[in-house]
């Protein structure tokens, strides 16, 4: 199953589950969205429960909002990573607050779906990664999968938990297959995974990169070393704990996203474990990310993203020290 088939099948189990459920956004129904994630949902469920709404995200996000003081479970769909600051005041000040404000009496099950990320040939609106935005917000927890079996548990899962989500969708991953495993879940998504053992440095990624860090690691390995990368999954919370066992184990850490460097939150993982583990690294935590600069024409792009060669040089960087 690719991964937004995978999303779709977890969006028609939400659905079939709780009547309450409703999935809301611009061009979801009829046309199943931008990507056909949604595809062929509002004719098994009604344009009722998915809703094609006006173009206006402040919109989706505020009736999400209602929707869920009146009992229902919204699961709203942002078209793209960029087009959702719109709507950003909606998410920050009302969605992340409520629950706190209302000191626990009010539970907020919404869910923001936002395709995030580069590697499609697109422009700037159409390929950012904003997280850094959503993690900074307290009161919002933050998600994205890697592949289609987290994809389809880690919705489920989002859907039913009270406290909002903002579920990210690596967007050039989308047509990544894998096996899915629609019986049993064998995953927390607000845990992060070990996909790779090893024994020399520890590479930590999320959504879009996973890929490239797991590449990276199998091409360190003809170098003689053993790399050991963890999907983070949740990126608020965040598992310190498991990346605190990797790097007391490997003594190097490289932390990669797609986001710019600069005020990223690789910075926020290389201080918490510089805390936590000082005594165990033998070198800096080190950081692979974007450039700080707007998202560039698609033409440079692969020059933007990290990749395979720069995973690699980092590590280099750090075996030198």
């Amino acid at each position: 199953m690719t991964l937004a088939k995978a999303i779709t099948a977890g969006l028609d189990k939400i659905l079939e589950n709780d009547d309450h459920a409703v999935l809301i956004g611009e061009d979801i129904g009829k046309l199943g969205g931008v990507y056909r994630i949604t595809e062929g949902l509002q004719g098994k469920y009604g344009a009722h429960r998915v809703i094609d709404s006006p173009l206006g995200e402040a919109g989706i996000v505020g009736a999400s909002v209602g929707m869920a003081l009146r009992g229902h479970t919204p699961l709203a769909e942002i078209q793209f990573d960029g087009f959702v600051f719109p709507a950003f005041s909606q998410i920050t000040t009302q969605l992340a607050k409520m629950r706190t404000r209302s000191e626990g009496r009010i539970n907020m099950p919404v869910v923001i779906r936002i395709p995030y990320g580069g590697g499609i040939g697109s422009i700037e609106h159409h390929s950012e990664s904003p997280e850094a935005l959503f993690v900074h917000t307290a009161g919002l927890r933050v998600i994205t999968p890697s592949n289609a079996h987290d994809a389809y548990w880690m919705i489920q899962q989002a859907a039913a938990c009270q406290d909002p989500v903002i579920y990210l969708e690596p967007k050039r991953r989308y047509w990544l297959k894998g096996e899915v495993d629609t019986e049993t879940p064998t995953l927390d998504a607000f845990k992060a995974q070990v996909v790779r053992p090893g024994e020399d440095a520890t590479i930590v990624a999320y959504g879009p990169l996973v890929p490239v860090a797991l590449a990276a690691a199998e091409a360190a390995r003809e170098d003689g070393r053993s790399v050991e990368v963890i999907d983070l999954r949740s990126l608020s919370p965040i598992d310190f704990d498991t990346i605190t066992e990797s790097v007391q184990k490997t003594g190097r850490l490289i932390v990669t996203h797609e986001a710019p460097t600069f005020g990223g939150l690789g910075g926020e993982i290389a201080a918490r474990i510089t805390e936590r583990a000082f005594l165990y690294l033998e070198a800096p935590v080190l950081r692979v990310g974007g450039f700080h600069m707007p998202y560039p024409i698609s033409k440079v792009e692969s020059q933007y993203l990290p990749d395979i060669d720069k995973l690699l040089e980092a590590l280099d960087r750090s075996f030198a020290y």
